[in-house]
């Protein structure tokens, strides 16, 4: 695991202090609340678990955060009144609000839509003569470009969670496994799909090959198994060579699938063929340790870690107030070269839906099907911890603490100002956060996250 462990204690001596520190806090009934300022103070003897950080060592550039614009949450957001849409997206969005500016979006349907389709279903086509994305222009392709007017910054990953089922040895786009013969028409269906997404006005800036390309789901929705070797076949032989060809320069990132299939992106970034098309890897956190990232990462230090899918349960009695562990689950992915954290379905109704899949998950929100009242889940108050203070473009910097029941990440924002966000799943304490040769104590109640924000 690459994450660096403290080094020697910072002298005392200060050559200035920096401003001081403005704080956020989420905890108990308050919901991102600012409080009162803290002032640094030189340092005195530093508690052994106090936060160290040290500006000289940088990691990962992060790119940012966000979650998914499904079919269901596209259909959700569309089914709001105007006005009300308006305003939950530039509070989800726009700078002045979370910031959010990395959303995961469906090439076809995923589980979570209100029917299954592809775009080019029907008797085999391998020339594309059908292909065609009306079935995006009633309502995701309008909701993308309304976000991208909130943010223009806005940055789109693109997965398929089933090839059209004529391209399968089972003839569904429900579970079932890719036919090798049908890679070269299913490199054009990619790119098809970016250059009429394009011409709709909705750019898309990095794809995946399949999402988790290690099941079918036992046929019960849009997914699609793919070996190793195919994707490797896939994406040196035909897709990279076709981006190419095109003049198409969306990234692609392999896997997309659960930490525990490290051994896979290893052994396919070890391709020469693979190797020379792929900007990186996209990961999952549903089964093994968020540290697999960091065994890739120091592999292939060239190549980027991205954390692409992970929602709240709808099940869970804690949805609206896990805000610890999503903050702690977060805090796992910065550290281990993560540049992006990108939620499961950003919005889904009171009972998980629209879902034609088998599982129960629930949105980053909620919205309710008859009232359209708004719950704001876990996940989404840690989101905002992060995406209000970590910007697009800042890089990760050294933190280190030995409390038990303590995560942190620090990051250097590109404005030159500095951030720590940090979750605390114990009892309330205080904890001293040390910089160079100055210290400031900061209250942590328990069961929070506090973001903290000051110019150098």
């Amino acid at each position: 695991m690459a994450v660096a462990q403290a080094g020697p204690q910072p002298s005392r001596a200060a050559s200035s202090a920096p401003g001081d520190l403005a704080v956020w806090t989420t905890a108990g009934d308050q919901r991102f609340v600012k409080g009162p300022a803290i002032t640094w103070r030189p340092a005195l003897d530093s508690p052994a678990d106090a936060v160290v950080l040290d500006p000289s060592r940088k990691y990962q550039e992060v790119l940012g955060f966000g979650a998914a614009f499904t079919d269901a949450s596209c259909y959700l957001l569309n089914d709001l009144p105007a006005d009300s849409r308006e305003r939950l997206l530039r509070e989800l969005l726009h700078p002045s609000g979370l910031g959010l500016n990395v959303f995961r979006i469906c090439i076809g349907s995923s589980d979570y839509a209100t029917k299954a389709y592809s775009f080019d279903e029907g008797e085999p086509d391998p020339e594309m003569k059908r292909f065609s994305i009306d079935h995006d222009r009633d309502y995701i392709l309008p909701m993308l470009k309304q976000a991208r007017s909130v943010n223009p910054d806005l940055f789109l990953f693109a997965s398929p969670w089933s090839p059209p089922g004529w391209m399968k040895a089972n003839g569904s786009m429900l579970g079932g496994s890719m036919r090798n013969r049908n890679f070269p028409p299913y490199a054009r269906y990619f790119v098809n799909f970016l250059k009429a997404y394009a011409e709709a006005g909705v750019p898309v800036q990095a794809v995946s090959v399949q999402n988790e390309v290690d099941t079918d789901q036992d046929g019960r929705m849009p997914a699609c198994l793919w070996g190793q070797e195919y994707e490797i076949e896939f994406v040196g032989r035909h897709l990279g060579p076709q981006f190419a060809a095109n003049q198409i320069d969306t990234r692609i990132w392999i896997l997309d699938h659960n930490y525990n299939l490290w051994g896979r992106a290893l052994d396919e970034l070890d391709d020469p063929s693979v190797n020379r098309y792929v900007d990186g890897v996209a990961w999952h956190g549903y089964m093994g340790e968020p540290s697999a990232m960091s065994v890739v990462h120091d592999a292939h230090p060239d190549k980027h870690m991205y954390w692409t899918e992970g929602g709240p349960d709808l099940r869970d009695p804690s949805y609206a107030t896990n805000w610890s562990h999503w903050g702690s689950t977060i805090a796992g992915i910065l550290r281990n070269w993560g540049r992006c954290v990108i939620g499961w379905n950003l919005v889904l109704d009171e009972a998980g839906k629209p879902n034609i899949g088998p599982f129960e998950c629930g949105g980053t929100l909620t919205i309710h099907s008859k009232t359209k009242e708004i719950t704001r889940s876990g996940q989404y108050w840690a989101l905002a911890h992060y995406s209000r203070v970590i910007r697009r473009g800042a890089r990760r910097i050294e933190s280190a603490s030995v409390l038990p029941g303590l995560s942190h990440v620090a990051a250097a924002n590109p404005d030159g100002s500095y951030a720590v966000v940090l979750t605390h799943a114990g009892a309330s304490r205080r904890v001293t956060v040390r910089l160079s040769g100055m210290e400031a104590e900061v209250q942590l109640p328990s069961d929070s996250i506090t973001s903290l924000t000051w110019q150098p």
